[in-house]
């Protein structure tokens, strides 16, 4: 069977490709045409196994992503499946297509909610995540200075994002915690913060904040003040959001997030009509089997292209 690496995923696959394949599942989810499998968490001696998985008719394929946490590494591999004939078509390395989907969603999610013109990104964490939201953040939306929070990042910083993002290293600045986040327009937070990493009061009354740094009940990096501010929370998919998103989880009941909680299928299927006043909007990201799925069927088809 054909096995594509995480290598040949890089070449194979754009960040407009995956912008486009997020775009077209998220739609068809929306519109009832695509299902999604919820992840499901196995352990046992310090090893945890996760599934989850999609079904998606109009791309041809279903599928599932199973991978392993240990001592909080990931590793991820994806079984590919036809819709036509249900035969395996291939296996895949995830860990490229995780990376790639997950920014690519961000940008899906801030065409529709971030505020015009948006010029200045707040990012917290620059792992692999928030790196790749860089990168694919300025391409798509021109934003012109970047304030980076990571305690844990080497050095260099600065020159890595510069050399992703094709920004001027003057536009690009490692700050203190919180400096800069109540001047931001767009808002990435991709830690693996267990409390919040800024008070809510502090943010702009019209950013977008993406918090997309964990799928874990019992962790957060949104606070109840961002939340209650909120004018909008998009989730990828309410049922797994509201089990798996410790930001939704750990909120005070009281502030009755249920009534703002809009799924992304909705949005981009223009069943959910977003308000034009200005508003901080938020997105609750946990990783969804769409969004493996659908990205690996675009990677499979492309290398067909590739040989043919």
């Amino acid at each position: 069977m054909l096995h594509i690496t995480d290598a040949m995923v890089d070449t194979l696959v754009s960040t407009d490709q995956a912008l486009l394949a997020m775009h077209t599942a998220f739609a068809a989810f929306g519109a009832g045409e695509a299902a999604m499998q919820a992840r499901e968490r196995t352990d046992a001696g310090g090893v945890k196994l996760s599934t989850l998985g999609a079904v998606i008719p109009a791309q041809g394929v279903t599928g599932a992503k199973v991978y392993t946490t240990i001592a909080g590494q990931f590793n991820f591999v994806i079984l590919l499946f036809s819709t036509e004939t249900g035969a395996p078509l291939a296996t895949l390395d995830a860990n490229a297509i995780t990376r790639l989907r997950t920014a690519a969603t961000t940008v899906l999610v801030a065409q529709h909610l971030a505020p015009a013109n948006a010029r200045h990104l707040y990012l917290c964490g620059a792992g692999v995540q928030g790196l790749a939201h860089a990168q694919q953040m300025v391409q798509h939306f021109g934003l012109q200075r970047i304030d980076v929070f990571d305690p844990y990042a080497p050095e260099g910083l600065e020159a890595r994002l510069a050399q992703l993002t094709g920004l001027p290293a003057a536009q690009i600045r490692r700050v203190a915690h919180t400096e800069g986040v109540g001047e931001a327009d767009i808002i990435v937070t991709a830690s693996r913060a267990k409390d919040p990493l800024f008070n809510g009061e502090h943010v702009a009354p019209h950013a977008l904040v993406a918090a997309i740094g964990s799928s874990l009940p019992h962790t957060r990096e949104l606070d109840d003040a961002l939340l209650a501010r909120a004018q909008l929370i998009a989730v990828e998919w309410k049922k797994q959001a509201t089990s798996e998103a410790g930001d939704l989880v750990l909120a005070d009941p009281g502030l009755s997030l249920a009534g703002k909680l809009v799924e992304l299928g909705d949005i981009v299927s223009g069943r959910h009509v977003v308000s034009a006043q200005p508003g901080i909007r938020l997105y609750k990201a946990v990783g969804v089997g769409l969004e493996d799925i659908a990205l690996a069927g675009v990677a499979y088809q492309n290398y067909l292209a590739s040989k043919a």
